[in-house]
């Protein structure tokens, strides 16, 4: 089933429920901590609907749905795709290691201990832990993780949009474990 924009904002979120159901997802979680822009999380809604992402942990000081920017930004995907809050990203790593038995966590994050993300073989299941857009992710929460991962930067800039971070790494995941 694909949806348009308006057909997403649309949808019951009942009906998006029990017809998603059987959708068979791909093994890959997101783990937002500290995002405090509704539209960055709106949009990462929508980059797990696109990569067919099972599950959304949001974490800590992030906004949760049904915020109306949110809403707005993920054009009703928050009603697609599965999510759950916690309060520490800490707690959803623990989650997915002892519920769910993901092996990997892997964190997109600037760092001296990290590697460059096309260097590392990935292998599902797999949680990419993504960061507040000013201060990253918690160095707690770094050392969680299996594994810290970058994107180069041959600019000025430091970082990029936390979306972008996302999409960029989270389509090199996909393509890579085809």
């Amino acid at each position: 089933m694909k949806l348009n924009a308006k057909e997403l904002r649309d949808i019951d979120e009942g009906k998006a429920k029990r017809t998603l159901k059987n959708i068979k997802r791909r093994p890959l979680y997101f783990i937002l901590e500290d995002i405090y822009d509704t539209y960055n999380v709106g949009g990462i809604f929508r980059l797990a609907d696109a990569l067919n992402v099972s599950k959304i942990y949001i974490c800590g000081q992030t906004e949760i749905p049904p915020n109306h920017k949110i809403v707005k930004a993920s054009i009703g995907t928050y009603k697609i795709v599965p999510w759950e809050y916690k309060k520490s990203a800490v707690e959803a790593i623990n989650v997915l290691r002892s519920t769910l038995h993901v092996p990997r966590i892997i964190a997109v994050e600037q760092d001296a201990q990290a590697v460059d993300y096309t260097k590392v073989d990935y292998s599902y299941p797999l949680a990419l832990i993504l960061g507040n857009e000013t201060s990253g992710v918690k160095k707690e929460t770094l050392k969680s993780a299996d594994q810290i991962v970058e994107i180069p930067m041959w600019g000025i800039n430091k970082s990029l949009n936390v979306i972008v971070s996302a999409a960029i790494v989270g389509y090199w995941v996909a393509e890579s474990i085809r």
